[in-house]
């Protein structure tokens, strides 16, 4: 049977003793029956294990004397909020009552909470399913406070181990402080080693006979065998005394104090050399360096058989470099990571590196004319305008020559036309005697016409030497309609783990095409590959973020002097991207720091700009050049449609007027 007790008070002076609150009784999970039947066998036995196990407790420890409260006020004063609640666990002996009683009631003013856990059966096992239940109850209460001081009391092992480890994973963060009060030696805490070396703990060791008190802690990443660190001594002559510079509960992940050996996830795209990676992404690289020297630490790079950033699987499981974090096999990875709702219930991200959206890369067609380049010169508006005072004028004159004569030429009109045509189509125009208003309008159609022809001829020569770039694919929707092209995308990234899942919307358009085999997945390790044979082919376009094409359009630019590709103008699926580490890693806040100081400095956007050094060079690259070359029939074609139109039309025309004359010729 299993008993706990919990007494909460929060910003009142008000305290309920432990022995006041009333008892739950919770069943271990054995039917009543059996339980009456094995009534007199367990009760036995149970009486033996208690008797024998107080005993040993006498015998071993010794009682807890009237220093040890005095000794936990002064640790946990020094380090008090008056925002914190207090957590107490308790294995319900006699001498932790006894201390209980005498630390709580200085706390009155915070919020308060006692767990007081008896079992009559030490072992993992049951303790471990006793447990259960209290860390339940204190983290709901955890999720209540502002902040946490945890007190642990125990000198039993089994019962510390099971405790801590089952807290650090369902209950502890790096923001809770705790304290663990025992009169076991260090020794006899060693398998304790990993749990209190990443949690922001302190061991507060009861010396028997001596009255001497000892605060230690365990720096992260050290070996079972280190010593732990000596924070401060208590005694009654002098006090909580400091034996180092560090303060109680350190933060010893800001600057780690030791410098360890982390393990870094990277992708396959790095070459490993000498136990390091050497990469084309070397801003990846400064950035981590300057992690590493703000922090402490040195690193290697483990790199995912898989060679992906990370999915998840049908089966639960994570591959890529996410994988090996979910694993442990790494400390957190260096390539920022899209933020997702799947990866965050697994791994933890750090501070934004960079906010990212994004593009198309495709190949940049070969330059030619435009066979309907004779149109560029004149804007359409002058066009229109020009057609419009070739309709206009005549009309203008037919309503002149009706108001200064009597006598008017139905075909005067339609002859007025043909004579402005000829005009601006710089042909002869004959005439005798024009009346004085009819020669300042012929006069004024000379002159625009003459302007008009000659600005068209320069323009036109200019425009036969342009050579247009086609850049066809600028959006999604340029590259879903042209069934001809294939898009390649990075196997197992967040992108793609994305529009699987979208029932709705242009993306969902995208994943029906994989059905249709428009769509191949490659690593990023094959991506340069892929551009210069896929790509560059023409049938291909690379669907990325925007850095990962910059950076290989600014290669390329810098190794031919050459800007073959182009991005597209459209942007989306926007992503926070950040590195990732273990799930609750005290590590991760620790990046995050330095991760802000080196992005509100512009140092990454800086590194960046100097390993890639043209990686701009491509940005505002022309899609019209000019060359000085002979020019073909392909070039030119479009004014010979326009010279057949004209002549099919004039045939047309002629067969309409010999049919009418010999119809209604008498």
């Amino acid at each position: 049977m299993l008993r706990y007790k919990i007494a909460y008070t929060a910003n009142n002076r008000s305290w309920k003793s432990p022995t006041d609150v009333p008892v739950r009784q919770v069943s271990s999970g054995w039917s009543e029956m059996v339980w009456l039947s094995e009534a007199l066998l367990w009760s036995l036995l149970l009486s033996a294990a208690v008797y024998l196990n107080a005993a040993h407790q006498l015998q071993t420890y010794g009682s807890h004397g009237p220093e040890t409260p005095q000794v936990i006020r002064a640790v946990l004063g020094e380090e008090s909020d008056s925002r914190c609640a207090v957590f107490f666990f308790a294995d319900g002996s006699p001498s932790t009552t006894y201390v209980l009683r005498e630390t709580i009631y200085p706390w009155s003013p915070w919020g308060v909470a006692v767990f007081e856990v008896t079992s009559n059966i030490r072992n993992a096992n049951e303790t471990l399913v006793q447990l259960i239940t209290v860390v339940a109850k204190a983290r709901r209460l955890r999720r209540e406070s502002w902040c946490t001081t945890v007190m642990v009391m125990s000198d039993d092992p089994v019962f510390l181990a099971v405790l801590v480890e089952w807290s650090l994973k369902n209950f502890l963060v790096w923001s809770t402080r705790l304290l663990v009060v025992t009169r076991l030696s260090l020794l006899h805490l060693h398998h304790l080693h990993e749990a209190f070396s990443v949690t922001n703990s302190m061991l507060l060791v009861v010396n028997d006979g001596s009255k001497m008190f000892s605060m230690y802690t365990y720096l992260p990443y050290s070996l079972p065998s280190d010593n732990a660190i000596l924070l401060a001594t208590w005694s009654p002559q002098r006090g909580l005394t400091l034996a180092t510079n560090l303060p109680l509960f350190p933060d010893k992940f800001t600057r780690l104090l030791r410098r360890p050996t982390l393990r870094v996830a990277t992708s396959t795209f790095h070459t490993k050399e000498v136990g390091k990676v050497h990469s084309d992404w070397r801003h990846q690289d400064h950035m981590l360096d300057y992690l590493a020297q703000g922090i402490n630490f040195t690193y290697i790079y483990v790199i995912p058989t898989d060679g992906t950033f990370g999915s998840k699987q049908k089966d639960g499981a994570w591959t890529g470099m996410v994988g090996m974090v979910v694993r442990r096999e790494a400390d957190f990875a260096l390539e920022p990571f899209g933020f997702s709702e799947s990866r965050s219930e697994v791994v933890d991200f750090t501070w934004p590196v960079i906010i990212q959206y994004c593009r198309i890369l495709s190949s940049r067609g070969r330059p030619m004319v435009d066979p309907w380049g004779f149109l560029l010169p004149l804007e359409l508006p002058v066009w229109a305008a020009t057609l419009g005072a070739l309709m206009m004028l005549p009309a203008a004159m037919l309503l002149l020559s009706t108001c200064f004569s009597f006598k008017t030429n139905q075909h005067t009109w339609v002859k007025d036309i043909f004579d402005l045509t000829r005009i601006i189509l710089q042909q002869d125009y004959r005439t005798w005697a024009l009346a004085w208003w009819k020669r300042l309008i012929i006069g004024g159609w000379v002159i625009m016409a003459l302007v008009l022809s000659k600005s068209y001829g320069g323009n036109l020569m200019s425009s036969l030497a342009v050579r247009h770039i086609q850049q066809p694919y600028q959006s999604i929707r340029d590259v879903l309609d042209d069934p001809s092209v294939t898009m390649l995308w990075q196997t197992n990234s967040a992108n793609v783990q994305y529009f699987h899942s979208v029932e709705s919307g242009i993306f969902r358009e995208v994943a029906d095409s994989e059905i249709k085999g428009r769509i191949t997945y490659k690593l990023l390790s094959e991506f340069p590959q892929a551009i210069n044979t896929l790509v560059r082919r023409g049938d291909h376009v690379l669907m990325d973020l925007e850095i990962v094409i910059t950076v290989f359009i600014g290669q390329y630019f810098t190794n031919t002097g050459r800007c073959d590709f182009y991005s597209s103008r459209e942007r989306f699926l926007p992503m926070v991207f950040c590195m990732i580490g273990q799930k609750n890693s005290p590590l991760v806040p620790a990046l995050s720091k330095r991760m802000i100081s080196l992005t509100e400095a512009g140092l990454y956007d800086l590194w960046f700009k100097y390993v890639v050094p043209n990686a701009t060079s491509c940005v505002y690259s022309p899609n019209k050049i000019t060359v000085s070359s002979s020019l073909s029939l392909t070039n030119l074609w479009g004014m010979f449609v326009i010279l057949l139109i004209g002549h099919t039309v004039a045939v047309l025309v002629l067969c309409m007027e010999a049919v009418e004359s010999w119809v209604f010729t008498p």
